[in-house]
């Protein structure tokens, strides 16, 4: 693991190897010193789920604590029912979008939101010898288990609930990922009225994530061609992101959907602030689109910690990222991938556009990503070569394009990514400037 037990999005690893039985028991202990021993507890479908939720709620139980188990249930799930079962914190254990063999612990507060920086360190240093301090209770003691068998049926009705119209008429692709959201989308949908042709729902716990789901968009487009589908949606395999695909099976991104939804609420009167988040990694067309309608981009660092962060120190309403991790803050603390396809589905419903019409609201400007891989990262911000080039970048670019330069959060890479008016032109400057990153820090 690295240094930091927790990374962006909770404790990560390959399952049974960097993050093992043992640590995940030492989580469950250290949850419900740190935060309380009333814990809610979903998983994914990956086939190491069962066993780190078997230890993880031991280590819950030996403190004394009482886990709330919900079984296979979306990340967004977990967040809404730690707030409405009134406990003390929730716990996910997946690992989004990662591949099968990875799996992850993530915390909730009682708030329903991330777990603070301080609560993770505190965990942290349980697990670095912490427990050895613990005395652990015997006979009344020790804590006992119990099953949310209303968990799903809960989470549903809540998502269906956020939206004021059925979605009769509408014709609906769906690739779940065999992800934690197999039983969830398809019942809320077809609940509301639509024709949902789905696929992925099936899990074996090796599958999830691979070769299909937002990660990987040619299933659901190609479902979309076949049966003639008005829209396509894609999860990933804890289901907190969603992406979309139109009627002619182009992809319609987060961003995409942050602008349909902003402009959307705008024109309903229930924009607050009259604002939108999202981070440095959006689009310039969605600030330009944004701009145009008058409303207001905050852009954060990446993260939908900081995206939320924002939100709730502004009283906005809605944010996200453009991987399609869009937060409805008047319907949930956190990336909700169901309810987002509601908000999408119910903006198509309500204005009678497909979906290729509403995404016209902005225009995506050609971006390049180039990534360079270097164990000196850090230092690409106070290096002189470097920032010359990044500025003679941006003055040739002017209005028509922008470039960002930041180290990855979670990898030896230093990203550069350009947007411009043409795509040859955004690779051409990214291409430079990454020149001048390698040769300054040693990079490939």
């Amino acid at each position: 693991m690295p240094n930091r037990l927790f990374g962006t999005d909770g404790v990560r690893g390959v399952a049974n190897d960097d993050l093992s039985c043992e640590l995940a028991y030492h989580l469950g202990m250290g949850a419900v010193g740190v935060l309380g021993p009333h814990i809610v507890v979903g998983r994914d479908t990956r086939r190491s789920g069962t066993m780190l939720e078997s230890a993880l709620t031991a280590g819950i139980m030996a403190a004394g604590g009482t886990p709330e188990c919900c079984g296979i249930i979306p990340t967004p799930a977990v967040a809404l029912l730690t707030v409405r079962h009134h406990a003390d914190a929730g716990v996910v254990i997946s690992a989004s979008h990662n591949p099968p063999e990875y799996n992850g612990i993530k915390f909730f507060g009682p708030d329903g939101m991330k777990a603070s920086d301080e609560a993770e360190d505190a965990l942290a240093d349980f697990v670095d010898g912490g427990w050895r301090d613990l005395r652990l209770g015997v006979g009344e003691g020790v804590g006992d288990i119990r099953k949310v068998k209303t968990a799903r049926e809960e989470y549903v009705s809540h998502a269906i609930s956020t939206i004021d119209c059925d979605l009769s008429g509408i014709r609906i692709a769906l690739d779940c990922a065999h992800g934690a959201s197999c039983r969830t989308t398809p019942e809320a949908l077809e609940r509301l009225g639509a024709e949902v042709h789905a696929i992925n729902l099936d899990h074996d716990g090796m599958d999830i994530n691979v070769g299909c789901g937002s990660t990987h968009l040619d299933k659901v487009r190609e479902l979309v061609l076949a049966t003639g589908a008005d829209v396509g949606i894609a999860h990933d395999g804890d289901a907190d992101r969603v992406l979309f695909v139109d009627a002619e099976g182009n992809d319609v991104d987060g961003d995409f959907v942050l602008a349909i939804c902003a402009a959307d609420l705008q024109d309903r009167g229930m924009l607050a602030g009259n604002e939108v988040v999202s981070t440095v990694m959006c689009n310039l067309g969605f600030v330009r689109a944004m701009q145009a309608r008058g409303i207001d981009v905050v852009q954060t660092p990446v993260g939908d910690r900081f995206v939320l962060q924002r939100m709730l120190a502004d009283g906005a309403v809605i944010g996200g990222e453009q991987s399609g991790h869009i937060i409805f803050l008047e319907h949930n603390t956190t990336g909700d991938g169901l309810v987002t396809a509601l908000q999408l589905l119910g903006v198509m419903k309500r204005t009678g556009k497909p979906l290729a019409e509403l995404a016209s609201v902005m225009r995506r400007f050609p971006q390049s990503l180039v990534n360079v891989r270097t164990p000196r990262k850090a230092e690409w911000s106070t290096n002189e070569a470097i920032s010359a080039a990044v500025a003679r970048e941006t003055g040739l670019l002017g209005d028509s394009g922008r470039v960002l330069v930041r180290a990855s959060g979670t990898e030896p890479l230093v990203r550069v990514m350009v947007e411009a008016a043409q795509e040859a032109q955004a690779l051409e400057c990214a291409e430079r400037i990454a020149d001048v990153v390698r040769s300054e820090l040693d990079g490939q």
